[in-house]
């Protein structure tokens, strides 16, 4: 298995709709912006380069992760926190399709985005989960996450916020 983490491509539509919808019954949005293909890129594209960024977002990489060609899920990578992302969303943010699950899509790409941000120069790295996704813990623990605290979402839930101290392996 060769997974890359890449930006989105114009054959990516389908794959990245039937995504969102699938991850929409476990209460995540596997598309972060709305519109037709060429205007979720275009948004893409920008928030990766820092221009034109909407209020209450950071710069960030969404990011397409691919094994061997077939869309097995996506990651965020926030360039750097804001308010809400130091409480809950953390640095990564990442979702791996249901048809996908349990073959460590999921580490990996947890590791190559730790990866880019220690390039990046971020050397704490936060990533958060709901209290109740047990997997998700452990993914974030395998990746060498320490657990700071369980604290309250603004959902009601709770959400377990991890630190992994990073160093760039390129």
């Amino acid at each position: 298995m060769t997974m890359t983490l890449r930006l989105p491509r114009p054959g990516d539509e389908a794959d990245c709709r039937r995504l969102h919808e699938e991850l929409a019954n476990d209460g995540f949005e596997f598309l972060q912006h709305r519109g037709s293909w060429d205007e979720i890129c275009a948004a893409v594209r920008r928030e990766h380069d820092g221009i034109d960024v909407a209020p209450g977002r950071v710069p960030a990489s969404w990011l397409l992760a691919d094994v061997d060609g077939e869309v097995v899920g996506r990651v965020s990578i926030r360039h750097r926190l804001n308010d809400f992302l130091l409480r809950e969303g953390g640095h990564v943010g990442y979702a791996v399709g249901p048809a996908h699950r349990r073959r460590g899509h999921a580490t990996c790409i947890l590791r190559l985005a730790v990866d880019d941000l220690a390039r990046r120069g971020v050397e704490r790295i936060l990533v958060t989960c709901d209290d109740t996704n047990v997997a998700s813990a452990g993914v974030i623990e395998k990746c060498g996450g320490v657990l700071e605290d369980i604290a309250p979402s603004r959902d009601g839930g709770a959400k377990r916020r991890y630190w992994i101290s990073a160093s760039p392996t390129s």
